[in-house]
């Protein structure tokens, strides 16, 4: 397979923003706040996806009252 390096480029950024997504989500998200939040982010950038759709099941995990 032969990329120019523009399209090697595009590819590496379009996989960058994949990868980023599930962070910015959960930056974004009001569902958790302070300490949950950061616990969240550390875990899907060493875990990845599974923490992410776990993030989506499962956050928060306390309840509000």
């Amino acid at each position: 397979m032969d990329l120019a390096p523009s399209g090697l480029i595009l590819f590496a950024l379009i996989i960058g923003i994949i990868w980023l997504l599930p962070l910015w989500i959960i930056a974004s998200s009001s569902k958790t706040t302070g300490g949950e939040k950061i616990a969240w982010i550390l875990a899907v950038i060493f875990i990845s996806w599974f923490a992410f759709i776990f993030y989506l099941l499962l956050a928060p995990i306390k309840r509000k009252y």
